[in-house]
């Protein structure tokens, strides 16, 4: 590392920053980032694009009341510069663009204020910004924004986002008309005569390498001559929306590397932020390190290892960073005025287990107030996730000033639970929760189930893919849901019936397809389906009332019909309407949003011996109908409520057939 003093040399158009190490340059007052020179490289970005088109922060936007997940799309030019910080040891700069009523209709109502971050010895920069709208402004959606950087094709061929999901990446040229063949949407392409043959009959979707915002903590790629790593590391999830589940893009053919902060992507509409009339609003998105590295080696050497362990070092240095000290906006508070929430939840289940059970390995977060569960839909504020240890002990630190509530969920347990007392985080303050119990649903002893509740349909039977879309990244992997098309494979697979689950006999992770789609017909329409699950019962008092409990790990354009013994029920016993938006079906995901229904069913509609349960999912008269659909989580049965044993509380004000989230 160099020892040299951090330097800004500020000309008539451009802003560069250097410190021995790297040299960045932004357009001014644009606030562009046009060029990074690294290790011998005079620009590691694409410099075949315009300057605007290489490293730049951008956001979507519509007018309130607009529907959907679209906009306007921005690049978020500045119209102001300013030095914030010069010194030996650290440069900071800022580019703002300030909003008046004349832009009315024609710009988002915001300020944004972008600044860049260099530091003395360190191998890289940091970028954060601040969003700012008034009271008085005019209310407007928020469905996007993010940072992106475009890298240098000739060079940034291997891309790297988790030990297991690295490869070589076709060109941005493979994906043109004449080199592909665009699927059933714009981002799926088949590459049909690809640059580099071994890349031909590969299917490239930007989709297919989406992660978990738990996940999401390190990405990039990697030029092997000279060897050299472009990664960008976001240490904290606090600015991010929807909470640790939630899913996002990374990096992809471009070669492009992102930092998503808002999207609605897993999703749909409700993660578009959405502000009122009157309503303020400002939050501090960042700041993320764009980290360089690398390495000296042989000719024969593959330098992508140890690029990616040392970008995955410094990930945890950053982390262990955060909250950083050195950004100069006060709206960036560092740890000494943010606070600690601690304590324990345990689960109180008692046809499990008579005894409390420790919530082991719970997601446990401080989010915006809300109903349990609302994190996942929340995309205004800033929310704090954590792990309970195998005890149920959590802790989480570094929580910005406000007001939040609690929230949690535990694996293996269906629900969402959420503390009742809101939590007032002030600067320094410790808060011991204590021993938090939660009850979820549960009216009776378990007679059957499918499926594991983790929120996640991984567990169910996912299908090789066609061989004719294939990712090679994802044969005999893990993450074997992410390949192309599997939505098609139903039909294969049930050509004329629909699937039939017999409790006792069949096997979840054989038998239950990953996903309740639509089924493609010869003429190329599609239809609803309907699954049974067949299932005995012993002696059944017809008195008594049973309940469904059914998590769904997602939902698109769907609706779920519930019949008993009666497959042509009108009306059903029960139905959710039509509910979701999430499009995981299309974008290779395992689950989207999480939705859980407690379904009260009359003994009367039971039989002694053979009872059918019919699982019907009528929608698919739409242009996009193939993706039409829901992930199941976990289907459980209970019998009428045991005189031994105590039963599981459920909200008061809930009433039967009600969605508990």
């Amino acid at each position: 590392m160099s020892s040299q003093r951090v330097q800004l040399d500020i000309q008539d158009h451009h802003v560069v920053m250097d410190n021995g190490i790297l040299q960045v340059t932004l357009s001014k007052p644009d606030g562009i980032v046009t060029r990074i020179q690294y290790n011998g490289i005079d620009n590691l970005l694409e410099v075949l694009n315009e300057e605007v088109n290489r490293g730049y922060w951008d956001l979507v936007w519509s007018e309130a009341g607009s529907v959907g997940t679209t906009g306007t799309f921005d690049v978020i030019k500045g119209t102001k510069f300013k030095v914030i910080v010069e010194s030996d040891e650290q440069v900071e700069v800022s580019f703002t663009r300030k909003w008046n009523p004349s832009q009315k209709g024609k710009l988002v109502p915001l300020n944004i204020d972008k600044r860049f971050i260099m530091l003395c010895n360190s191998s890289g920069f940091y970028s954060y910004a601040i969003y700012d709208h008034l009271k008085e402004w005019p209310p407007f959606n928020l469905p996007q924004t993010r940072i992106v950087f475009k890298l240098r094709k000739e060079k940034f061929q291997y891309m790297a986002i988790a030990d297991n999901r690295q490869r070589y990446m076709p060109l941005p040229d493979d994906r043109l008309p004449e080199r592909s063949k665009v699927l059933d949407v714009p981002e799926a392409v088949l590459l049909v005569n690809p640059i580099e043959p071994e890349f031909k009959g590969e299917v490239d979707d930007k989709y297919e390498y989406s992660s978990e915002n738990q996940n999401l903590r390190v990405h990039g790629w990697i030029c092997m001559d000279p060897p050299v790593g472009f990664w960008q590391i976001t240490p904290s999830d606090e600015f991010r929306s929807g909470g640790p589940l939630k899913q996002n893009l990374t990096s992809h053919v471009g070669p492009t590397c992102l930092a998503m902060f808002l999207s609605a992507h897993y999703s749909g509409e409700d993660l578009v932020l959405k502000l009122k009339p009157d309503e303020p609003w400002k939050k501090v998105f960042g700041p993320v390190f764009i980290y360089l590295n690398s390495v000296t080696s042989n000719a024969n050497d593959d330098p992508s290892p140890p690029l990616w362990e040392d970008a995955k070092n410094q990930m945890m240095t950053e982390v262990q960073k955060w909250p950083y000290d050195f950004p100069a906006s006060s709206e960036f508070p560092p740890s000494d005025q943010r606070g600690h929430v601690s304590g324990r939840i345990q689960v109180r289940d008692r046809y499990v287990s008579e005894d409390c059970i420790p919530g082991k390995g719970a997601y446990v977060g401080l989010a915006p107030p809300g109903d349990a569960g609302s994190f996942q839909r929340d995309c205004k504020g800033y929310q704090f996730w954590t792990r309970a240890d195998e005890h149920g002990y959590y802790s989480i630190k570094n929580i910005r000033e406000g007001q939040y509530n609690l929230y949690a969920w535990v694996p293996g347990f269906i629900g969402d639970y959420r503390y009742d007392a809101a939590i007032n985080i002030t600067a320094g303050c410790d808060i011991d929760v204590g021993e938090l119990v939660y009850e979820p649903p549960r009216d009776g002893p378990t007679l059957w189930e499918i499926g594991i509740p983790d929120r996640s349909a991984a567990e169910f039977y996912v299908p090789d893919p066609n061989p004719n879309y294939i990712n090679k990244l994802y044969v005999n992997h893990p993450d074997r849901f992410r390949q192309y098309g599997l939505w098609e494979r139903y039909a294969d697979l049930y050509p004329d019936q629909d699937l039939i689950y017999t409790i006792g006999t069949s096997d979840y992770a054989k038998d239950w397809f990953f996903a309740q789609v639509t089924r493609k017909k010869d003429d190329d329409t599609y239809e609803g389906t309907t699954w049974q699950i067949k299932f005995q019962l012993g002696n059944v008092n017809q008195s008594g009332t049973f309940k469904l409990q059914i998590s769904l790990a997602t939902a698109n354009i769907a609706e779920l019909q519930i019949r008993i013994n009666d497959p042509k029920a009108d009306p059903p016993l029960f139905t959710t309407g039509v509910i979701g938006k999430d499009n995981t079906i299309l974008r290779h995901g395992i689950h989207g949003l999480y939705w859980l229904y407690s379904i009260d069913i009359p003994a009367t509609l039971l039989v002694e011996g053979n009872n059918t349960l019919f699982l019907t999912q009528p929608i698919s008269n739409s242009p996009l109908a193939a993706f039409h659909g829901l992930m199941y989580d976990y289907i459980r049965l209970e019998g009428p409520p045991s005189s031994t044993s105590t039963r599981g509380v459920k909200p008061a004000n809930m009433a039967p057939n009600t969605p508990l989230d």
